[in-house]
């Protein structure tokens, strides 16, 4: 039974993800107005030391469509105790007293482990820094497997801020898991960390570092791009960054998905938005239905 959701490395079973999605499937197919109310008399808090738009709403709306009520910080790094020096420890037993869960989103890697070792409700790691962001990973599988109806035997390419983005470290976990073959897309001074690297060949996960997009789009039967990290650094991409184009995405499978975990900032541009390969709002709000599940599993009655 799973108290908290910390890291995507809690997920690392098949049985586990099948279960998750075979309810957030269930969800998905309800009219709002028959969604269980399994949060009846429950307070959730989301704790956003950063700003987002996509994950707390997401959240905040699974929260209320299941029953619940929220409190809710949205700039908890400016408007909260924190700006008295307040530790994030204390911030959490406090809180603790309030709500029945946390949502927590901080700009450092590791905040969500700290948390939930002083919490005695369930902390949810709505991402910590360049470190993880667990339910995004979530629901990128959970879109992946909707759209291609498998993940076994895909070749996924993940282009991008490979160095930074925390929603690509996460999923690389799961997809540590599966049978796939991964191309690293990202100039070399973005590649992926070593740490993540050493861990995919432990895995025996095949992977190919590239640093042209072009160079590999054809063999591709996933390619999920993120925005380079400009708040976790202000280094600069020395070289082409990874991006999608009208034109580009000729090279694309007919039958391949592109992903993106959101905010697009100019990594794709507009007009690929069009092709009925671009799923990426479609997996935004995948995302709606993956927290209303995980909610159900960490608190439903």
């Amino acid at each position: 039974m799973i108290k908290h959701v910390v890291s995507s490395k809690q997920f690392l079973d098949k049985k586990l993800l099948k279960s998750l999605f075979a309810a957030t499937a269930r969800l998905q197919k309800l009219p709002p107005d028959q969604y269980p109310q399994t949060l009846k008399g429950r307070i959730i808090a989301t704790l956003f030391y950063e700003p987002s738009t996509r994950t707390r709403l997401s959240f905040e709306s699974a929260v209320l469509r299941l029953g619940g009520k929220l409190l809710s910080t949205e700039n908890a790094a400016e408007v909260s105790s924190a700006v008295k020096g307040e530790s994030l420890e204390d911030t959490i037993r406090t809180i603790n007293g309030y709500a029945d869960a946390i949502v927590l989103r901080h700009p450092e890697p590791g905040a969500a482990d700290r948390a939930s070792i002083v919490s005695d409700v369930p902390i949810i790691n709505a991402g910590d820094g360049s470190g993880e962001h667990p339910t995004q990973a979530l629901l990128d599988i959970y879109s992946i497997k909707q759209y291609k109806k498998k993940i076994d035997s895909l070749v996924i390419g993940l282009a991008g801020d490979l160095l930074n983005s925390r929603t690509l470290h996460s999923i690389i976990y799961i997809l540590s898991i599966f049978d796939v073959e991964l191309y690293l897309i990202a100039p070399k001074q973005f590649q992926l960390p070593e740490e993540l690297l050493s861990y995919l060949r432990e895995k025996s996960i095949p992977f190919h570092q590239v640093h042209d997009i072009n160079d590999c789009l054809g063999k591709l039967d996933v390619i999920y791009i993120n925005r380079l990290q400009m708040e976790r650094h202000t280094a600069k991409f020395k070289g082409k960054a990874p991006t999608l184009t009208k034109q580009n995405i000729k090279l694309l499978k007919p039958d391949a998905i592109i992903l993106n975990p959101l905010p697009r900032i100019s990594e794709i541009e507009i007009e690929v938005d069009n092709d009925p390969r671009a799923v990426y709002f479609q997996q935004a709000k995948n995302g709606l239905f993956i927290r209303m599940a995980l909610l159900n599993m960490l608190l439903g009655k």
